[in-house]
């Protein structure tokens, strides 16, 4: 694991980056309004975003995360 803020930054920053243009290129194509539950709920767009964005920077990080404990091995 990442032992200091730099560390840290090197790894965090990449994957922000790398979940912003996620978010372009999916809600380019895809309209949240279409989004429904199955009980018929349906959800604010805020959070639909919200929740999209920290997903992907979540996944993001972890495959940044992935790179630098394997650049750091050498």
């Amino acid at each position: 694991m990442p032992r200091n803020l730099r560390d840290w930054i090197a790894v965090l920053w990449p994957a922000f980056l790398a979940a912003c243009l996620l978010e372009i290129v999916v809600f380019a194509s895809f309209d949240p309004h279409d989004l429904r539950t199955s009980g018929g709920a349906d959800p604010g767009i805020q959070s639909v975003y919200s929740l999209a964005f920290f997903s992907f920077w979540i996944i993001a990080s972890l495959a940044s995360l992935g790179t630098w404990t394997l650049a750091r091995r050498q």
